[in-house]
């Protein structure tokens, strides 16, 4: 986190992507702990044995652009997830007038499966609430897990009001909360340029 915040580390790239997937995959294996696993039998050369796995594929939602760099640490913990992709942006503003727009979505069939959320970064919330209102044209998950990098207690107080099927949220840092541009403070600014370049 002192990387990811660093103004003169985060002009590496590289290593802000990386840093981004290494806390990602730290918390997808502690919110491995708390989905379901069965019985698998095994035959190693020597002999029969029994080993843990998941009892079913999650499905890893990524809210675009910034998500991406979530991907791969996500990816490393749950090699054999299914996967569904948002398109989503918010107006510039402040809090109260901020609104997301969905502009593409890619999904399997949700009904009846765990879903992780996930985006870098939770400030008012819209993203995640208007992500997830995408998330439902294509059916009710049964458990719905949530993960930030760094989250602002406005944004929390948003997902917890609107979005209460959410069964549990991770984040690696609460932050002290948006300032009047409805940027977190401290937070480390924009997630998706510092890891993937300024946009138009």
């Amino acid at each position: 986190m002192a990387q990811l915040r660093d103004v003169n580390i985060q002009q590496d790239r590289m290593r802000f992507r990386k840093n981004i997937e290494r806390i990602s995959f730290c918390m997808a294996y502690e919110l491995s702990k708390h989905l379901r696993f069965k019985d698998l039998e095994v035959h190693s050369p020597l002999a029969k044995t029994q080993a843990q796995v998941l009892a079913e594929k999650p499905v890893i939602a990524f809210v675009l652009r910034a998500g991406l760099a979530m991907h791969s640490g996500f990816l490393e913990a749950f090699d054999d997830a299914d996967h569904c992709f948002i398109s989503a942006y918010r107006d510039e503003g402040n809090a109260a007038s901020i609104k997301a727009h969905i502009e593409y979505l890619a999904s399997p069939d949700l009904t009846g499966r765990t879903v992780l959320l996930v985006d870098p970064m939770l400030a008012t919330g819209s993203s995640l609430v208007g992500g997830y209102a995408a998330l439902l044209e294509r059916g009710e998950p049964k458990a719905l897990h949530v993960a930030c990098i760094v989250a602002a207690p406005e944004g929390l107080a948003v997902i917890a009001q609107q979005m209460p099927a959410v069964n549990t949220l991770w984040a690696a840092s609460i932050d002290n909360g948006l300032n009047e541009h409805a940027y977190i403070v401290p937070g480390l600014g924009d997630a998706g340029d510092l890891a993937f370049g300024v946009k138009i």
